[in-house]
């Protein structure tokens, strides 16, 4: 149930009714008519743009159609009153009635309420995380990891067909980076001292993978050269490594659906049928590209590449996918797997990528535009930063990865609920400040415990009314007499639940799933100022004592509260508590 939506239907179907009686043309666009939230909340419930949109197409003025509008809509009991505001705009009050009912819908529609058929069944790939397998996952993977798992989740609430992908960067040469520094532990397990030269990753996470080699095969590898050891070592760390970051995801509540490997492209003419795809379309040729925005002539050798015409589909220049050598660019690869993506019959492809790889968003976006002749959309988003604070200081505490904090090191201090709500309070493009001691703090000014006290609330009103001998179960809830939910403060709380489902349409249409974080702070706010003025002003209680009926209407309104609560939360992936400690 989407209450905006049946008043857009309705406000449709009154033009509709306009039009055959001749007071509006006949074949207007009802399009671009929309029925939102007004801007501020004293001008009423709802708005409607309908007069301003039509009146250049009707030739009419837009007063003279939204003061024939309002009259038919004010005919629908729904709508208590419908008022003209400034060249056209048209304010609607719904009556309480329209409030108190939609409780009663929310009970009965359990964590359904809210879900949408929006995205109509579509299949869309969300690729994120996708870090090279040479440690463990950092913080800055954790807000990648927490963003697209989210993402994921809202768009599979609203109607897609979702499929979570991590891709294993496993095909390059930072690979054999870690094969070497495995061999290095492998030694010292076998009691050899040794020594990290640059480059090579002298992280304390590798010790037991060295040591896990040694047990495997012994002295096999002692003495010998690396073209003995080079594949087999660097093909065990790999696994080993793919083993370490399924487990930090699943310590963070994260489950890929398809793990895809990069080395899987080459040697299997995958990347090469992609570029055939590319020269198929006139979009792959020879030629020498212009120097490097800051290179001068002196330092700046021209050669002569094999190059992609992403200008063609809006990149700024032309890519290059084999270099004068005869080896192919890391952009090569990259090809071939969304070549892969596009193959594999996905609808729309979402990649979340680092802030650091802003510079790869329109190489990837032209290729997919080329490769599926614009059919296949790709978004990528960008996560920034996260900067690490205890009590206000940078804080520093890398236990194993030597350079940089990890996801563990995170979950392990604040746990993953914490984790991942704090890491949707801010919009993915926007820096993130993670103080460990506030997002523990039990205070209005931390959204996660705000929340999640919310819904602690309602289930200790729950626990007290079914002690009471009063039926809390959701179906006696809805049957409750609603109409006694008449106080201002209460309709607040439902005017707000019925945002919900609009706001999951908007945030799976705009891939912001940070908006469910935000929603559901206001939510809270809603709930906790009903619950602060029942402090004063006893008849707002959830349990009126002696009167049973009463109660189940306002336990009815914290019921639907705490449902939508978990609806919200399910999306982030983060639990709902039932007590606070």
């Amino acid at each position: 149930m989407n209450l905006f939506t049946d008043l857009r239907a309705l406000v449709i179907d009154s033009l509709t009714a306009m039009a055959a009686e001749g007071a509006l043309p006949a074949g207007l666009d009802y399009a671009a008519v929309a029925v939102e939230p007004p801007r501020d909340p004293a001008h009423g419930d709802m708005a409607t743009n309908a007069a301003m949109v039509l009146a250049k197409p009707a030739g009419l003025k837009p007063r003279d159609i939204a003061e024939a509008l309002a009259v038919r809509l004010m005919a629908d009991p729904r709508v208590a009153l419908a008022e003209v505001a400034g060249p056209g705009f048209l304010n609607l009050r719904l009556a309480p009635g329209v409030w108190q009912g939609l409780v009663g819908r929310v009970l009965a529609e359990g964590r359904d309420f809210g879900r949408s058929a929006m995205g109509q069944g579509a299949r869309v790939n969300v690729e994120y995380v996708s870090a090279n397998p040479t440690g463990p996952l950092h913080v800055g993977h954790t807000r990648g990891a927490v963003f697209g798992d989210a993402l994921a989740n809202l768009l599979d609430y609203s109607g897609h067909q979702v499929t979570r992908e991590y891709y294993i960067n496993d095909g390059g040469a930072q690979v054999d980076v870690l094969a070497r520094s495995v061999y290095l532990r492998y030694l010292e397990a076998h009691g050899q001292q040794v020594a990290f030269e640059d480059g090579t990753y002298p992280g304390d996470y590798l010790i037991e993978v060295g040591q896990a080699l040694k047990d495997k095969v012994g002295a096999a590898y002692l003495d010998q050269p690396e073209a003995v050891w080079l594949t087999e070592v660097r093909d065990f760390a790999t696994d080993r490594m793919m083993d370490l970051i399924r487990a930090d995801l699943a310590a963070l509540g994260v489950a890929m659906d398809v793990f895809y490997s990069e080395k899987s492209l080459y040697g299997t003419g995958r990347i090469e049928a992609a570029i055939e795809a590319l020269r198929a379309k006139g979009l792959i040729y020879q030629g020498v590209l212009e120097p490097p925005k800051g290179k001068t002539p002196e330092d700046w050798e021209p050669r002569e590449q094999t190059l992609f015409k992403s200008t063609e589909h809006g990149d700024d220049v032309d890519r290059p996918i084999m270099k004068s050598d005869g080896a192919w660019t890391y952009f090569a690869p990259d090809i071939a797997y969304h070549f892969d993506k596009i193959s594999r019959g996905f609808d729309a492809l979402i990649d979340v990528f680092g802030a650091d790889h802003g510079g790869y968003v329109k190489r990837m976006k032209a290729v997919v535009s080329a490769l599926s002749d614009g059919r296949v959309p790709l978004d990528i988003r960008l996560t920034q930063l996260v900067k690490l604070y205890q009590n206000g200081e940078p804080f520093k505490m890398s236990k194993r990865a030597g350079t940089f904090v990890t996801l563990r090191d995170v979950v392990d201090q604040v746990g993953p609920d914490v984790t991942r709500f704090h890491m949707l309070t801010r919009k993915n493009d926007a820096p993130l400040d993670f103080d460990f001691a506030k997002v523990l703090e039990q205070s209005k000014d931390n959204p996660v415990f705000y929340v999640q006290y919310a819904h602690a609330r309602v289930c200790s009103v729950l626990r007290k009314a079914a002690e009471a001998g009063i039926a809390v179960d959701d179906a006696a809830l809805a049957a409750a007499d609603l109409t006694k939910l008449d106080h201002e403060a209460e309709i607040a709380v439902a005017k707000k639940l019925a945002e919900w489902p609009r706001l999951v349409e908007i945030a799976a249409r705009t891939h912001e799933p940070h908006r469910v974080a935000f929603y559901l702070y206001e939510l809270a706010s809603e709930f906790h100022a009903l619950w602060n003025r029942g402090n004063d002003l006893p008849a707002l209680r959830f349990l009126q004592e002696g009167d049973a009926a009463t109660s189940q209407a306002k336990i009815a309104l914290a019921r639907a509260t705490a449902v939508v609560i978990s609806a919200g939360l399910a999306i982030l992936g983060v639990t709902p508590v039932e007590e606070m400690r």
